[in-house]
């Protein structure tokens, strides 16, 4: 009673303007980020008696820039090939062994979400390609669906990746910066020893010791042919340009300090002046509504900060926090990210909480953190989520969907304890990467 009869109501009221954002984000199929910069506008001027160029101010310029500079210039490797080369590349190194693929498919999204397409853009092209050759050589689609998804959301949280641009965006602005690697790591430590118990537990085990015969038939995501007559993969100027311009990125960005969005839009303008992407279509394939959704909320947030609504969202997750700090934070942050988005909207929402809570708990912030990261993206390979929507949708013919989503709906609603558990263990118990 204290603590509610001590609020202030202009805290409150802002605070609930987020509540509203996130129940409509998970409820309707309304523009959260669009319906957070209004509810900023409406709160910051009219309750709060800030001036509209006040509420402007928390538009994350920095982060906008970034996301679409890195958004652009892997739209534009996605759209000239270069992204499925790699990818029919790397089928080939599991020579038959039928229980080798999966694993190689979760190692392929992951890496085609660290060097900079993110996990939703990684999916989008594995997916097809793991799931039609799940059905062929006799792998369960649950199994390639989870170890696809999985590899994608091991690798989101990359210094140069969209989700980790966002993540390491809303931390440093709130007091948290310099956690680049960090996050990185714990995140691609809990996805990996999640999926791989899971794989080997449900049946990956026995799949080691089955081999397919003959070719195995991969579809390429721009609908081009990634291999010749004799089955080698092509790589064209066009491809090999790509890629020395991504490698250069990632060089720059890793040992020269360069922006990774400002150097982004560079290569992106290279690619197009050395007529190897066309800037104009992948600007049309550009996650506007994820990037859109980020600054948003980012917005509605800054208002928080202002009016006192952070620090009474902080009291109010304290309490159940102090029993289990990492456990109640992976879990919370997982099960609102079954039906919210969880870059766009869960994390912004958490993320700036953890220096105080840090503080207030007496545990490491960057263990909070993790658990938040951790445990939103565990539940992501849901087919409520978008990294289970596109493994549902590319499943082979022969697949029962409505089992395949049962058993992913089961995954997804199970991440939430596990991501509590694994993120306490990991974290708070062991000490890893904190």
């Amino acid at each position: 009673m204290d603590l509610f009869s001590s609020v202030d109501p202009v805290a409150a009221i802002s605070l609930g303007a987020l509540a509203v954002a996130i129940v409509v984000s998970c409820t309707i199929r309304l523009h959260v980020g669009f319906l957070a910069i209004s509810l900023a506008w409406l709160v910051g001027v009219y309750v709060a008696g800030m001036s509209a160029r006040e509420v402007m101010a928390g538009f994350p310029a920095r982060l906008f820039l970034t996301l679409a500079g890195v958004t652009l210039l892997f739209s534009m490797a996605q759209l000239n090939g270069t992204l499925d080369r790699i990818a029919h590349r790397a089928v080939s190194y599991a020579r038959g062994n039928v229980g080798v693929m999966p694993m190689m498919f979760f190692l392929l999204a992951f890496l085609l979400a660290s060097i900079g397409p993110g996990n939703i853009a990684a999916t989008a092209i594995i997916a097809p390609m793991s799931m039609a050759v799940a059905g062929q050589v006799g792998v369960p689609a649950f199994l390639m669906a989870i170890m696809t998804g999985m590899g994608a959301n091991a690798g989101s949280l990359s210094p140069i990746a969209p989700t980790g641009v966002i993540v390491n965006g809303v931390m440093e602005q709130f007091g948290m910066g310099g956690y680049e690697l960090y996050n990185y790591l714990n995140n691609m430590m809990a996805h990996t020893v999640v999926v791989f118990t899971a794989y080997f537990a449900f049946g990956g085990l026995k799949l080691l010791g089955r081999y397919h015969e003959g070719a195995v038939d991969v579809p390429s995501s721009d609908g081009t042919d990634a291999v010749d007559d004799a089955g080698a993969v092509t790589f064209s100027q066009t491809h090999l340009v790509t890629l020395a311009v991504i490698a250069t990125l990632i060089v720059s960005v890793i040992f020269f300090d360069v922006d990774v969005g400002l150097g982004a839009f560079a290569g992106a303008v290279l690619l197009s002046l050395l007529k190897a992407g066309d800037e104009l279509e992948a600007v049309k394939i550009m996650p506007w509504r994820v990037i859109m959704m980020v600054c948003g909320v980012t917005v509605l947030i800054e208002v928080l900060g202002q009016t006192g609504g952070l620090d009474l969202f902080t009291d109010l997750i304290e309490r159940p926090a102090a029993i289990a700090p990492t456990f109640i934070m992976a879990a919370s942050t997982g099960f609102i990210s079954i039906y919210s988005s969880t870059s766009g909207v869960v994390l912004p929402a958490f993320l700036p909480t953890v220096a105080e809570l840090g503080q207030r708990l007496s545990v490491e912030p960057i263990a909070l953190a993790s658990a938040m990261n951790v445990g939103g993206h565990l539940v992501d390979v849901s087919p409520l989520s978008t990294l289970g929507a596109l493994c549902m949708a590319a499943a082979h013919p022969s697949v029962d969907t409505r089992d395949l989503f049962n058993k992913l709906m089961a995954w997804g609603l199970s991440m939430t304890v596990v991501g509590g558990l694994v993120s306490w263990l990991l974290f708070s118990v062991l000490g890893i990467g904190v």
